[in-house]
């Protein structure tokens, strides 16, 4: 074989590459071209097999001729591949092509848990009487969820809150009054008086029905200053009943019993179902309990850092999920708790 017939053999191998490149219709296709002709195993590199026959001046010729070859392939598997990506392009784009004109979907826009939307309520109505709001851990010490709440140990009254222990003097707190304590001691009452609610989860160990569950939200308040008696207490709870509730509204103060107050008091107000007429809900009395209050131990104080000759308080704790069951005529707290779309949807704002 001689230069000339080895020219022929490239020439035909370009017909035979281009024609077969003016017919694919696919990348893929392209890609398998490509491997059979430039490859190791292509006809290019068969026909160089053949170069040890060519005489050794005109071997140059042949590489260069060889090398064409490749170019000239290559460039027409580029340009091809260039033009089928881009139709390849323009077609998903056109399969991809959104018609803003058309009307869209609508979409199911999430909201808060009733629970959530009383807990603003109260929060918006403390914060604007100039309150802050302070929040804490709920695995809590014995230390601050009882003896700092006049509640020393073997106190008969712990046994008014069944308790989750952790250790023996670490448990799930019970109610939302450490985050007082803790607050209490590093308040400087030099610069002001300590306004606060303490909103939270707290735990108790109950069986879940559908008036008592193991978990359930608090949120309690302090008032500490020089000269605070219980008509603060009375006219605060009275304003906050009649914003919650509604403004015709009544307060009623009945003597009750708790560690951390002395005196103690329930609250009531007059049934917002039949305005104090007697009903199912008010069980005929005509009045419904909503929080507990009364004036804050002088041993709450003292064990504080507080002294209670000088400064005095008062304390309340209502339960969110009471409030809401009582506003909105919920009959079993457990709905609260179940995250049944169907049910909270009702209580949407």
């Amino acid at each position: 074989m001689n230069l000339a017939e080895m020219k022929q053999q490239f020439d035909a191998i370009r017909q035979d590459v281009l024609a077969a490149l003016e017919t694919v219709q696919t990348l893929k296709e392209v890609e398998q071209i490509r491997v059979q002709q430039l490859g190791k195993k292509g006809p290019i590199t068969e026909v160089l097999k053949n170069i040890k026959n060519i005489v050794p001046e005109e071997r140059p010729q042949v590489g260069a001729l060889a090398n064409e070859l490749r170019s000239v392939i290559e460039e027409k598997i580029a340009s091809i591949k260039a033009d089928l990506e881009a139709k390849a392009l323009v077609e998903s784009l056109r399969k991809e092509t959104i018609d803003v004109t058309m009307p869209g979907r609508p979409m199911t826009v999430g909201t808060k848990h009733v629970l959530s939307h009383v807990s603003d309520e109260v929060e918006d109505f403390f914060i604007g009487l100039g309150y802050q709001v302070v929040e804490g851990p709920e695995v809590e010490s014995d230390h601050y969820n009882f003896e700092m709440m006049n509640l020393p140990k073997d106190h008969p009254a712990r046994d008014m809150q069944d308790t989750f222990y952790i250790t023996p003097e670490y448990l799930l707190r019970t109610q939302t009054s450490p985050v007082q304590a803790r607050t209490m001691e590093k308040h400087d009452f030099s610069k002001g008086p300590l306004k606060m609610i303490s909103p939270g989860r707290v735990f108790r160990r109950d069986n879940d029905d559908a008036t008592h569950s193991h978990q359930f939200y608090q949120i309690e308040g302090l008032v500490i200053d020089k000269h605070i008696t219980m008509a603060d207490l009375k006219g605060t709870l009275a304003a906050f009943a009649k914003e919650l509730f509604g403004q015709e509204r009544e307060v009623r103060l009945r003597p009750s019993y708790f560690p951390f107050t002395e005196p103690s008091l329930e609250v009531d107000i007059t049934c917002f179902k039949c305005g104090g007429q007697g009903c199912s809900i008010c069980k005929g009395t005509g009045w419904i309990e909503i929080l507990g209050s009364g004036m804050v131990h002088p041993n709450v104080l003292e064990a504080a850092g507080v002294d209670s000759s000088v400064y005095g308080g008062f304390a309340f704790g209502l339960g969110q999920d009471r409030i809401a069951m009582l506003k909105y005529g919920i009959e079993d707290i457990r709905s609260l708790y179940t995250n049944d779309v169907r049910f909270l949807n009702q209580f949407t704002k």
